[in-house]
């Protein structure tokens, strides 16, 4: 890690964070690292939109300390700051109730001119609050993309802005902001701009947040190493791998971290019973505990295999629908947790009924259940088309519920394959998406669990003490920033 002459100050922008709000992996990741980056020795804040969804408690204890107008093409638009400290981190809440009072979060038909003025905000907030002094301004996702834009192309004359480094960190390729060129004029106020303008068009008549983000950016970032190289391959660029391999040299993947405190089976109090690496005998009681709750048949030996998380195509669902059938027959019992697409759904709850005592599908979302799943549970699936990172398989590892999951972005940088002959690995792998390998893997799992205990336990063991902390990630991510700003490493 490069020595530090001062501490470093990042705005890291996103979308949603977590207590705040959160509808997937990005929130847990913008409450958890700033923390982890302040602990080794950065000064890192969090802004963020001030959603009415926002809970109450906290909304009741954010402080107003700025308000300005935002130049958005041929608007003025009103922009309040709102400044909260939690848990030693200051989050900043850019307040416009015409953009982010609503029910949800995203999803809207003014999406684009929302995260336009938000991404605008943030350059204005870099002005308006000194004591921001911003060196770093990392953006997630195609919700802040066009901020490095803007800081470019409207406010290298602010002494507050010209220096500031920034960053663009990519959590799913899928998702990249692409809205009609009337934006262009209309919104961002480039249509004059030939230079900004050619480098957000992403076909004749779209322009496309990301791209721009991806163009204009000192540096490049994502979830995990796998996905870094992914993402240069036509498969998994969705139709940015060219952009991706030319900047190949300012792209970075880190592999994120997970909340331990949070997910510590040692003293998480939504599970039956408390456990830890050398004293095990309480899993097993998870495991009564979940198959009693869920209508499971209550048998130790049965492989209890779970699966947490979004039901949709990406998760690659259809090799577990192709595969149900055999793996019923050879004892095993499956539990899955999450909401998602309806034929994904439907099918899983066919499943349930057809399979009784050795199926059940929970079609829900459930923090409380997903601890209760991830403790009781003896082995998590995972197969994944794509995975940037994921959390879950390593949330499981941490509770000793052993993954299989397929070779692909963060699945493959986390799990280490079983190898029988050197006793070495965290879980099971397998690589193409077929169901009867991944049906052959699993089942091989479920024979390690069967017929040798003693190397079932050591696996547990080695993925319980695997450090997945943000705390290890950290370095990396003070590495990245330092390397904008090597005048602050001495």
């Amino acid at each position: 890690m490069a020595v530090q002459g001062r501490k470093i100050k990042v705005l890291f922008a996103s979308a949603e964070a977590v207590p705040f709000v959160k509808t997937g992996g990005l929130g847990d990741v913008a409450g958890s690292l700033p923390r982890a980056l302040n602990h080794e020795g950065a000064d890192v804040s969090v802004i963020m939109p001030k959603y009415s969804i926002i809970p109450q408690e906290y909304q009741e204890q954010m402080k107003h300390v700025a308000e300005f107008y935002v130049p958005l093409a041929w608007r003025s638009v009103y922009c309040g700051i709102e400044k909260l400290t939690y848990q030693g981190v200051n989050f900043y809440f850019v307040d416009n109730e015409g953009y982010f009072k609503r029910d949800g979060v995203y999803g809207y038909f003014d999406d684009g001119e929302r995260y336009a003025f938000f991404s605008k905000a943030i350059c204005e907030a870099i002005q308006y609050l000194p004591e921001l002094q911003v060196d770093v301004l990392e953006c997630n996702d195609w919700q802040c993309a066009m901020a490095p834009v803007f800081l470019r192309e409207f406010y290298q004359g602010s002494a507050a802005c010209r220096n500031v480094k920034t960053i663009f960190t990519v959590h799913n390729v899928k998702f990249q902001g692409q809205f009609g060129d009337k934006v262009l004029n209309d919104i961002l106020g480039l249509a004059d701009n030939p230079t900004a303008a050619g480098q957000l068009y992403c076909d004749a008549t779209s322009v496309n947040y990301m791209q721009g983000a991806l163009l204009y950016s000192d540096a490049i970032s994502t979830v995990s190493p796998s996905y870094a190289s992914e993402l240069q391959m036509p498969f998994y660029g969705e139709g940015m791998d060219g952009i991706f391999r030319r900047r190949s040299s300012s792209l970075r993947g880190i592999l994120n971290g997970i909340d331990v405190d949070a997910w510590n089976p040692a003293t998480d109090s939504m599970i039956e019973a408390n456990y830890e690496p050398g004293k095990m005998k309480n899993k097993a009681k998870c495991k009564e505990a979940l198959q009693r709750e869920l209508g499971l048949a209550v048998d130790a030996e049965k492989p209890l295999v779970v699966m947490i998380g979004r039901l949709t195509n990406q998760k690659g669902l259809g090799l577990v629908r192709y595969a149900m059938n055999r793996l019923m027959e050879r004892g095993v019992q499956i539990a899955v947790l999450g909401t998602g697409d309806k034929d994904q759904e439907d099918a899983f709850k066919y499943f349930d009924w057809a399979y009784g005592d050795q199926m059940c599908a929970k079609i829900a979302f459930d923090n409380a259940l997903s601890h209760r799943m991830y403790a009781g549970g003896d082995i998590l699936l995972m197969p994944s088309e794509f995975e940037p990172c994921g959390l879950s398989q390593m949330i499981a590892m941490r509770y000793g519920t052993l993954p299989v999951v397929r070779e692909t972005g963060g699945l493959q940088d986390s799990v280490i394959p079983y190898n029988q002959y050197t006793g070495e690995g965290t879980g099971f792998r397998f690589a193409n998406m077929n169901a009867d390998e991944m049906a052959n893997v699993l089942l091989d799992a479920c024979e390690v669990f069967w017929t040798d205990k003693k190397a079932w336990k050591r696996i547990q063991k080695q993925a319980m003490e695997t450090d997945f902390s943000w705390s290890r990630a950290a370095d990396d991510y003070l590495d990245m920033y330092y390397g904008l700003h090597p005048e602050l490493a001495r």
